[in-house]
């Protein structure tokens, strides 16, 4: 009988866990995946919404304020990243170095999609000491809502895409990266906005 209520126990927390994926990100469509937005033989693709507006905060090397993704005027880096994903926490390290090579070519940013505030998942402090502890001093920024998540997400945490100043997505990745992988990803986007391509 013990197995029995193990394995329905097992079954449940599986059942939650998919549960909370699908209130944070949707059902999953084929019209939802990156690749379904007109990808070319390169592997670009158009996303076909404006920018969205991702609240900042004041963190190490970030300031509270607001900007856009993508940026309509320069290519843009993005990080999509959970505190609580251990494969976001080892990507740290190579962030910070993509980010001191060429970071100041781009707008890069690390955004999460946690709940931040009094009664949420995690409070703004516990969010700004985890980006302190792990070495973040690039842009952080919240995306409640999940708009961009649902927008760039690439299978899993951490994911990272590189956006040209038009708006297509030259190279996108999920699970940990290189700092190579990331620097070749931001040099595609930015070689694309220079070609006009």
């Amino acid at each position: 009988m013990r197995r029995r209520e193990a394995l329905a126990g097992i079954a449940s927390g599986g059942v939650i866990a998919a549960g909370g994926a699908i209130a944070i990100l949707g059902l999953p469509s084929g019209e939802d995946l990156p690749g379904d937005f007109g990808s070319s033989d390169d592997g670009s693709y158009e996303v076909p919404d404006d920018p969205l507006a991702i609240e900042t905060v004041d963190a190490p090397g970030s300031e509270a304020g607001e900007v856009l993704v993508p940026s309509p005027d320069r290519a843009t880096f993005v990080d999509i990243f959970g505190t609580w994903c251990p494969p976001c926490i080892e990507q740290m390290p190579a962030l910070a170095e993509a980010h001191d090579r060429i970071g100041d070519e781009v707008l890069f940013i690390s955004v999460t999609n946690e709940s931040v505030g009094e009664d949420r998942a995690i409070t703004e402090a516990e969010l700004v000491d985890w980006w302190d502890e792990h070495g973040g001093n690039w842009t952080l920024g919240l995306d409640p809502r999940a708009e961009l998540t649902e927008r760039y997400l690439d299978g899993g945490y951490p994911t990272a895409a590189a956006i040209d100043a038009t708006g297509t997505v030259q190279w996108s990745g999920s699970g940990v990266k290189s700092a190579d992988e990331l620097v070749a990803g931001i040099e595609q986007a930015l070689s694309a906005g220079e070609d006009g391509t």
